[in-house]
Parts: C-alpha cells; structure tokens; sequence
C-alpha cells in the first residue's frame, strides 16, 4: 500500500523527524487559507501515488495566499501519469544549503533491509545511480542482528559536516525503526535538506507498507485511498481476484502466481502484449473462473484472453465448466484460447470441444496457445 506525501510525513514526524510545516488541501480556497496560516512562501504539492509531478507541473511555489490559490486551481483536476490531482499539500517554503537521499527498502533477494544515502539528492535515484554509482552508498542490514553503530558509519562517510552528521544519524536510526516496526517495503527521503541555519528535515517522504501486515496496522490501513486505485484492480479486489492491470491486448488467467507470470512472458515472446496478470489461485473453482473473467471482461483493451491452467490442486474439468459457466452468464465476444495440462486435462479438453462455442479455442501447450491469443488479439 502507498501512501501520500503527506500521510508519510506525519508518520515520520510522529517518530521525531523533522519535516516541514503544511496543511492539506482538497480546494483552491482551501489552498489560500492553508497559505494564510503558514504565513509567508509556500510550495504548493500535488499528492498522487506517483512520481514524476515535479515534471509533470505538480509542485509549484507560491510567495503569497492569491497566489498560492492560483497555483491549486493549476494543479487540482492535472494527470499525472494516469493518476488525477484530487488533493494538495501546501507546505512553507524551505531555504535549501544542501540535499541528500535516504532510503530503506526491503531487498527482496538478499532478505535482508537495503539502507541507501547519498550527498546528491533531490533528483531521481535511479539517475544518480546510472551516472555515478560511486555516490551512491548501500549498506545491507541482516535482521536478526537488526541496525547497528557500524551500519550508520559506513551509511554516513561522506558526510563531513558533524552537527549534520549527528542528526542525519539520529534520522537514520528513527527510520529504521519506523521501517520495522510499520512493516514497511520502503521508506524514502529524497530530499533530505539542510538548511542555512544547519538544520536537518525531510522535505519528501514516500513510503510503501506491506499489503498482507495491515491486518496489524489497522491505524495504516485507514490511510489507504480507495479513490486512488485503479477501477479495475479494486473491482477485483471485491471480487476477490488477484489482479494487475497491464497495457496491453491479450488478457491472461493462469493458476498460481509463478504460472501467470510466466504466462506474461511467453506473451511478449509470442509478439504480444499483456492486458494483465491474473491468478486464479491453487484452488480454481468454477465461481473463482467466472470472478476472474468479470474483471478480465471490464477491460476495453482486451481483445483475446488467454487460459493457462496447470492441472496439480486444480482440476481442469472443473476450471473447464468454469468457462463455460461464465461465457453462459457474461456478454464475452472476445475470442478465449485455453490451454489444459496436468489433472483430468483431456476431460477439461472434451468439455469445452463438446460445448461448441464458435469464440472458445483449445491449444495443446503453453506456447501455442500464446501464438494463437495474439494472432487473435491483432
């Protein structure tokens, strides 16, 4: 789950780091009185769960209230890379002497916390660290041994300046405890400023928590903005359908994760593009099939979907009926190519060939039916 800029920004500030004074804002008036109280320069902030608004016009400063409403009337109603502007943050001006990046995030592949810093913040990370690696410290936190003295040294080298080293120590510490403790998947800083008078605050904040902890975080999971989620994927979510939607023509509905990803795979190999990833569980019933191809249905850039279902808990006679079940209650004129293997495969096979449906194809492997979903899909 992702938050806002400023929902990240209270979290860190209730955990002692120093963030900028602001106020939310869902209005142009709102804006105005929002500047009026901060009293002097303000930057006024879209908040979406993106990045890229800073290029896209979503960040702009304002020297006065007037000015601050003009500026939200520019940016309210703007798409940022697909995400509407529906609220601000309109935050007082900071005076800037310096910029680092911080982060933790999980690396997945070494189980392990990623701490990460560098004195050439407030740009993109991912440039920094294409144009001078070198800059870019990482230091690896084991979490049976947990954050200690020695991680933060080597974190830190760079910095020379010890009254800023001191307190960006003090930060580090405290986010990595709010890492943890809030079962996190990334906590970023970018930037982390200094000012001219040596003070060290968080000008940013982006921070991603872990979906499948939130039962633990209930006062998290109120953060989460329904609103902001793509149609699709919160139809699915009631649904109960594991869904990500993609951008491209063919949809795909395999059974368990690893299939399905490797089901988008052989799509691009076959020439095509993914609408989607979709699982269907380990399970499969005939109701989870026909959940699945609700959300699948909803999609106006589909235009061939593609079954691949693996035959192991799952019956493919029963995912077979499924099919039909949900071509008999869904208004589906999109071209189905299927393929079955593993448990009652043939059966699964007979059902639908005896069902005669003009629109409904059967493929004996993985990549053949991938050829014929995109062929279809074209």
């Amino acid at each position: 789950m992702d938050l806002y800029e400023h929902q990240g920004k209270e979290l860190l500030g209730r955990f002692g780091i120093p963030v900028s004074r602001g106020r939310l804002a869902f209005t142009p008036e709102e804006a105005r009185r929002a500047a009026e109280e901060l009293a002097g320069p303000v930057v006024v902030k879209a908040q979406v769960l993106t990045g890229g608004r800073g290029k896209a016009g979503g960040v702009k400063l304002a020297a006065d209230p007037g000015e601050a409403e003009a500026r939200a009337r520019d940016i309210l109603g703007l798409d940022i890379r697909g995400h509407v502007v529906g609220r601000l943050w309109i935050e007082a001006a900071s005076d800037i002497a310096r910029e680092y990046y911080l982060s933790v995030a999980l690396d997945r592949g070494a189980g392990k916390a990623l701490l990460m810093f560098t004195t050439e913040g407030g740009v993109e990370i991912e440039q920094v660290a294409a144009e001078n690696p070198d800059a870019l410290v990482r230091v690896h936190v084991d979490p049976l041994e947990g954050l200690e003295p020695h991680h933060v040294r080597e974190l830190l080298d760079g910095v020379a300046n010890m009254g800023e080293r001191q307190q960006i120590e003090e930060i580090v510490e405290t986010l990595y405890r709010w890492f943890v403790e809030s079962d996190a998947t990334l906590c970023e800083i970018n930037p982390l400023i200094v000012t001219p008078e040596g003070v060290v605050r968080a000008l940013d904040a982006k921070v991603t928590v872990d979906d499948s902890s939130l039962f633990r975080h209930p006062e998290l999971a109120e953060l989460r903005d329904t609103s902001a989620a793509d149609p699709l994927e919160a139809f699915a979510r009631e649904r109960d359908v594991i869904y990500v939607k993609l951008d491209g023509s063919v949809g795909i509905l395999g059974n368990g994760a690893g299939l399905s990803m490797s089901t988008v795979d052989v799509v691009v190999v076959a020439g095509g593009r993914p609408a989607n990833f979709c699982d269907l569980g380990g399970g499969g019933s005939a109701a989870g099939v026909v959940a699945a191809l609700e959300v699948i249905a909803r999609d106006a850039q589909v235009r061939s979907i593609l079954f691949n279902i693996f035959g192991g808990i799952t019956r493919c006679d029963e995912v077979a009926r499924g099919i039909l079940e949900a071509l008999d209650t869904i208004d589906l004129d999109v071209p189905i190519v299927v393929r079955l293997d593993g448990t009652n495969a043939e059966a699964g096979r007979l059902i639908l060939a005896d069902a005669g449906k003009p629109n409904l194809h059967v493929e004996p492997t993985m990549l053949a039916a991938a050829r014929r979903a995109v062929d279809l899909a074209a």
